[in-house]
């Protein structure tokens, strides 16, 4: 945790809010709203994996008026109480207190822009109101709770909205999905993602329901929104070229690891060979990944998307085979040989930092380029692999297809 407590004012008294700041010190802000289980310790990451990401995150108490300063787990006891309270809960004086903390936000010396309401199940009901109710900038809903009692108030919402819902949450079953996107057709910036075999709370990684992949896309997603809405806005294929020639032009391991945040990680998924946090993947980058890149390494750049938060590079590796290359080759001794290995790399951010990358490559092609693979029966080609990926027309396709002659001229 890297947060505070400040005081939220109201008229009746002061209640907590967990701060957290990006490290840039100042950027847009986010009204983080709590589930039933107060502003716990899972919220706490939730507000500081946010503000690495660049924004001012405020997560404000708003259980305060029943019991202040909620945090309880996830036992069957504490699921008892975290549902006692919410049957208390006051909806409309828990919106005019989300009033008071996007108050307490903007008036924030770090506060740069605009703001946003992100919640989850209860939150997410209360970020649909803050919505409708207050003049938030956007509003994001992950498992909004009860969100059919108050669809009357969707003509209200102007600002941009964005619904996370579990295929399998009972709480909001397809019908009722249905009937929440319908109360916004007319709205021009509405969107609504369901989580195929997801449940509810499936962003919680504490809780058994926990989507790791779900919650992978919904965060992507909602990054998406709030760069596109309030920014900030970081130039990630600088970011990713930079991080590049640290590995392959200048050969530094310690500037490499500089491009990337606190704990990364890196998995090169055909020799499952990379590292997980600082001090491996250093040790991995120093000593069987830059040490080991051939004098003639050679990226040739095939194709690239830059998302919000992420970039995908399609590339060709090209070398010659002249030394044991630890990543790619494990175990085989140089051969001598120039190979081109067509390759894809997905490389995730978190704010202006490097998170993590998923590197796949052809090993077929690799291993035949090299002659370990003599056999002409099987289906996997040599360097003809990157010459299709630099041109789509040569070789031609369909080659290895024995009955591909029998479709000609079929309808």
């Amino acid at each position: 945790m890297n947060g505070i407590t400040i005081k939220v004012e109201t008229n009746h008294g002061s209640f907590d809010a967990y701060l957290s700041l990006p490290p840039a010190g100042s950027g847009p802000g986010i009204l983080l709203l709590q589930e039933i289980f107060g502003v716990n310790g899972h919220m706490r990451n939730v507000a500081d994996s946010y503000a690495e990401e660049g924004y001012v995150v405020i997560a404000p108490d708003l259980f305060w008026r029943l019991q202040p300063g909620v945090q309880l787990g996830y036992d069957d006891a504490s699921v008892a109480r975290a549902r006692e309270l919410r049957s208390q809960f006051d909806i409309d004086q828990g919106v005019r207190d989300i009033g008071a903390a996007l108050a307490a936000l903007r008036a924030r010396p770090e506060l740069r822009g605009k703001a946003a309401a992100l919640g989850y199940c209860l939150g997410g009901l209360m970020a649909y109101l803050s919505a409708a109710r207050l003049d938030v900038d956007a509003a994001i809903s992950y498992y909004g709770v009860s969100l059919d009692a108050h669809l009357d108030e969707a003509a209200a919402i102007n600002c941009p909205i964005l619904f996370h819902f579990p295929e399998n949450d009972r709480f909001a079953p397809a019908p009722l999905r249905e009937k929440i996107r319908a109360a916004f057709a007319a709205h021009d910036d509405a969107e609504f993602f369901v989580y195929r075999g997801a449940d509810h709370a499936f962003n919680n990684s504490m809780r058994p329901n926990y989507d790791r992949v779900a919650a992978q896309l919904a965060r992507s997603r909602t990054i998406g929104l709030l760069r596109r809405v309030m920014g900030p806005r970081y130039d990630l294929n600088a970011i990713w070229e930079t991080h590049g020639d640290y590995e392959f032009a200048t050969r530094d391991a310690d500037a490499t690891i500089a491009t990337m945040v606190a704990e990364p990680y890196v998995n090169h998924i055909p020799t499952l060979t990379g590292g997980i946090g600082r001090r491996q993947l250093h040790r991995f980058y120093k000593y069987h990944f830059i040490a080991t890149l051939p004098a003639d390494t050679r990226i040739v750049s095939i194709s690239r998307t830059v998302g919000p938060d992420s970039v995908v590079d399609e590339l060709l590796f090209c070398c010659t085979h002249d030394r044991e290359i630890d990543w790619l080759l494990p175990g085989i001794a140089p051969t001598g040989k120039y190979i081109e290995v067509p390759t894809v790399v997905i490389i995730q951010f978190r704010g202006d930092k490097i998170a993590h990358e998923h590197i796949y490559w052809d090993m077929g092609t690799a291993l035949k380029q090299i002659g370990l693979l003599e056999r002409n029966d099987l289906p996997i080609a040599g360097i003809e692999c990157a010459h299709k990926a630099r041109d789509e027309n040569s070789p031609a396709s369909n080659q290895m297809l024995a009955r591909w002659k029998e479709s000609e001229g079929k309808p």
